[in-house]
């Protein structure tokens, strides 16, 4: 590496000599740098680091952001490279895929299969794949576990493959916890140390995650964000991520959180203010004397849900805090010393008097005006006051009533008696269930209104109706990494628990832990005994309910919804809470705290005042309130000060890798080019890469092309990939009956996504997607055209995906048109590996969120927006035009001209922006993708060297 600006220096650790490039020194030269934001001073050292003439990063790069404008619209390029990468099993399967595809790929164009390796530490969680199937019992784990190794055996033993074939690469066996609670606890350096050019060299840990909450490890000073795998994949084998300089967002804290109020509460009040601020594509940082009071546990929840208030990050600086987090998570202490250490020396270390940087834009929040509050009925920026919560659920089903009488969900909702379902029944037994639905008279208790479903759990009869609680669950990274919101609902428990109170009947209560030191904690307080009593039994380590694995509901549960299409609830301690993402038979689903989680399955019911109403009875018959069975600060306090230490967290990492006899019994091909099996589906060798040339594709004009999907504002990412379970009259469900797998053997989409043929056919085919031109028909439908000249009545109704393969059939390009935040939501690389194999060759909405933008480019998908305050609808675009895009010039053009013909010869002409935003990204397109783009620059090296 060079050292243009001279600024190289050296301090010792542990007796040992560790370089690093001096930000102080640079300071000398550019007098702007003192007041950086820390993340902006993280940023400037990654370039100077990383300059190489030019090539990725050269000196006017440097000195765009040691001169970094504050004020200015993000314009300037960069390219950063993290430290490190690091992935779940759901997004990091299908990359791991992608390097096996590549190796044979080079092989191909003539390189050698041991090119294809990560070049920085590439670090696995497996934590996506265990589901809620067993429930409210003693066994839970143990039988989820079961069930979750034979779903999913084939990828389980893909993933020894790659373990043992990469360099660079490691697992971290199921069972051990949440990626993002791993990433905090054990993974993170803070900074690193490294050999580079055969000398010890220190930097700060950065890192690139292939889940959008990775933003979770801001909370300890390590930069980092969720990207697409693709994203991912390119950083793992040395390419540096083009991205603009941004701007920061600077978020003070003051005061302190009052009596009762936890972090969950502040989390939802911070997504809150930041999502009305407008902060996507921006850093956020927090900083202000409240930090000093606050633990770093809450830091990491504030910065975990850095997508859910729109941000790349948000982030913390390096302080007292941080270094006693590390030692109280049994860091060893010469790392603590290098974090100290180099923090201090680099200017990155916050204290009392550190003064505030210069930010783009300022917040302010006094922790100490923080309510107790929820999230929902399905965006987290949804928050609600618990005091609000009965009145605005009643507006909720208000809302929702309107569409009582509307095609029944359970026509296009997932197969629950599928996959989950039936391997379940052979693990566990569900309590006897029975439904009969009526209508109520009189409207005890101020139910919402009358319709209520007769249910029969254990021979006792129960009433089912809107607001009903049916998911209870204490899981997800954002939460179950806080001892005081985990303790806090131990507690909760136990104080209901002695006035003999548990959940509802008709509730699935569910406790998945972030990692086993939770456990740990509760069990040695005790408190895993009290969650017990009330229902909440381990389920497993993993994100389970948050993403989705909720697992079936009861028969006769589902069914009472159904029958009076009743608005059922969820209560979870998530991030997200869209539309059809925590289980389709759940129309109201909220983010609350742990505590109120347990509180809430208590009371059987989101229809209800929790600061006014009871929430159950005594054995006595008397009247409890939830101020009965909160806990103190103090109690909370003395329980974590007295129960958790270092050694408890030097216990559960000290043998992380090793995982479980079964985990370890898995057996897998010793090669070096992965042995494909025709007869697999779930592990795939995919089409990416077929037929590819040497030479790039470029970017030609769009012609003739018709339009699969036309679909309005935010729609996420969720609606877009594959999730969830899979239908057996769907195409994805009817290519593995195709297959002699059996419905009960489908599992998930997202245990499948390494089979391209599954998730293709499951792109667009959400039950709640709505496509406008299907005159508001929920699913993944769209109309056929043959020919050029169709209207909409002309066109024939079918599965997205059918009619993708009939015009790829027709050699006709296709385009997607959308609405406004257009692929928000999870960081799902399939939304654009789906539509790019659908044969879409762009994609025109009013607005991007960044990370989808970003994963259609490295697909070479070319995102497009309409110019301001334009959309579909303003050219009275039904979705029955066809399209040509010109002027595209090879993406250099910043415009591009769009004409849509209708059957009877007329026509809109209108201009659309090109959304590439860096010169790298306009590259990846003409490639075909930035994984097409690094497999020539590697074959070129080996042709250059032969």
């Amino acid at each position: 590496m060079s050292d243009i600006f001279k600024v190289k220096d050296t301090i010792s650790i542990d007796g040992k000599e560790h370089a690093y490039y001096s930000l102080p020194k640079l300071t000398d030269t550019y007098k702007n740098i003192s007041s950086l934001p820390y993340c902006m001073k993280i940023v400037l050292e990654n370039l100077l680091r990383n300059e190489d003439g030019g090539q990725s990063v050269g000196k006017n790069h440097i000195e765009a952001v040691a001169n970094w404008d504050a004020g200015a619209e993000a314009s300037q390029e960069i390219a950063f490279m993290p430290a490190r990468v690091v992935l779940q099993d759901f997004t990091g399967v299908p990359s791991v895929v992608d390097l096996a595809a590549m190796r044979d790929a080079v092989v191909e164009l003539g390189g050698k299969a041991e090119q294809i390796n990560p070049f920085i530490p590439s670090e696995l969680v497996v934590d996506h794949s265990v589901q809620v199937d067993a429930y409210g019992r003693g066994d839970s784990l143990d039988l989820n576990e079961k069930i979750e190794f034979k779903r999913n055996n084939e990828r389980y033993e893909f993933l020894h493959w790659g373990r043992n074939a990469f360099e660079n690469f490691v697992v971290v066996p199921p069972a051990t916890g949440i990626v993002h609670q791993v990433n905090l606890e054990y993974l993170a350096r803070v900074v690193m140390a490294t050999e580079v050019d055969g000398e010890l060299t220190a930097y700060p840990d950065t890192v690139f995650g292939t889940d959008s909450h990775t933003t979770m490890i801001n909370g300890i000073g390590v930069l980092g964000w969720g990207v697409g795998g693709i994203e991912a994949e390119a950083a793992m084998l040395g390419q540096p991520s083009s991205m603009l300089i941004p701007q920061v967002v600077g978020f003070e804290l003051t005061g302190k959180l009052t009596e009762g109020v936890t972090a969950t509460d502040l989390v939802l009040r911070v997504v809150e203010m930041l999502r009305a601020h407008g902060v996507v594509g921006k850093f956020v940082e927090f900083y202000g004397e409240g930090l000093h009071s606050m633990p770093l546990a809450d830091r990491a929840t504030i910065a975990n849900m850095a997508p859910e208030y729109g941000a790349t990050c948000g982030i913390f600086p390096v302080d007292q805090m941080a270094i006693d987090y590390l030692r109280l998570s049994g860091r060893d202490e010469a790392q603590i010393e290098l974090v100290e250490h180099y923090a201090k020396v680099q200017g990155l270390w916050h204290d009392a008097d550190t003064p505030a940087a210069t930010y783009s834009s300022k917040l302010e929040l006094n922790l100490s005006s923080v309510q107790p509050a929820l999230a929902g009925p399905n965006l987290p920026q949804q928050r609600i006051n618990l005091a609000d919560m009965h009145a605005k659920f009643g507006e909720t089903v208000a809302k929702m009533a309107k569409d009582r009488n509307a095609e029944s969900e359970a026509k296009g909702r997932f197969d629950q008696e599928g996959g989950e379902k039936g391997q379940a029944d052979q693990l566990a037994a569900e309590p006897k269930i029975t439904v009969d639905t009526q209508t109520e008279n009189s409207k005890a208790h101020q139910p919402v209104n009358e319709v209520f479903s007769n249910v029969s759990i254990d021979n006792k009869q129960h009433k089912l109706r809107d607001g009903s609680v049916v998911i209870a669950a204490i899981t997800s990274c954002t939460n179950t990494s806080n001892p005081a919101v985990m303790i806090g609902a131990g507690l909760v428990a136990k104080k209901a628990a002695a006035k003999g109170l548990k959940a509802k009947p008709w509730v699935k209560t569910s406790l998945a832990p972030g990692s086993k030191v939770v456990t740990d904690y509760l069990e040695k307080t005790h408190l895993m005994d009290e969650l017990e009593k009330t229902g909440f039994y381990l389920v497993g380590y993993g994100c389970t309910t948050c993403i989705g694995n909720s697992g079936p509901l009861p028969d006769a549960i589902e069914k009472g919804i159904e029958e009076n299409d009743l608005v059922a609830a969820a209560v979870l301690s998530g991030n997200r809470n869209f539309e059809g993402r925590i289980h389709s038979h759940v129309k109201a689903s909220y983010l609350a705290s742990p505590p109120l989680v347990v509180a809430y399955a208590l009371a059987g019911t989101v229809d209800i005042d929790m600061t006014t109403h009871p929430i159950g009875e005594d054995q006595n018959g008397k009247d409890v309130y939830l101020k009965d069975i909160w806990p103190t600060s103090d109690e909370i306090n003395e329980l974590i000060a007295n129960n958790i230490d270092a050694d408890m967290f030097r216990k559960n990492y000290g043998e992380v890798f090793k995982g479980s006899q079964a985990w370890n019994d898995i057996s897998s091909a010793d090669s070096q080019l992965y042995p494909w099996s025709e007869e697999s589906t779930y592990i795939k060798n995919p089409p990416f890469f077929n037929g590819m040339t040497i030479e790039p594709e470029g970017i030609p004009d769009i012609e003739n092309a018709r339009i699969l999907g036309l679909f309005g504002d935010s729609i996420t990412t969720d609606h877009i990939s594959p999730a969830g379970n899979i239908a057996p009259d769907s195409p994805a469900g009817q290519y593995l009956q195709e297959r002699g797998v059996n419905k009960v053997d489908f599992n998930s989409y997202g245990s499948r996504r390494g089979n391209d043929a599954v998730m293709t056919r499951g792109t667009f085919a959400n039950i709640r997607i709505k496509n406008t031109m299907m005159g508001g028909k929920e699913g993944g439908y769209t109309y056929y055209f043959k020919g050029d000249n169709a209207t909409l009545q002309d066109g024939e109704e079918m599965p997205i995906y059918d009619a993708a393969m009939k015009y790829k059939a027709d050699k006709r390009p296709l385009v997607v048109l959308g609405g406004a935040e257009y692929g928000s939501g999870s960081s799902r690389d399939w939304a654009a590996k789906g539509t790019n194999l659908l044969g879409v060759k762009a994609v025109l909405t009013s607005s991007f969120e960044r990370i989808h933008r970003s994963n259609l480019v490295g697909m070479g998908v070319l995102p497009l927006t309409f110019k301001d305050d334009e959309n579909a609808a303003t050219y009275q675009l039904d979705g029955s035009e066809v399209l040509s895009i010109t002027g595209l010039d090879n993406g250099e053009s910043q415009t591009a001209t769009v004409t849509a013909t209708r059957a009877d010869g007329s026509s809109e002409v209108f201009d659309v922006n090109v959304m590439l935003q860096t010169p790298k990204e306009r590259e990846y397109v003409r490639h075909g993708g930035v994984l097409h783009y690094v497999l020539r620059q590697l074959a070129s090296e080996n042709q250059g060297a032969a």
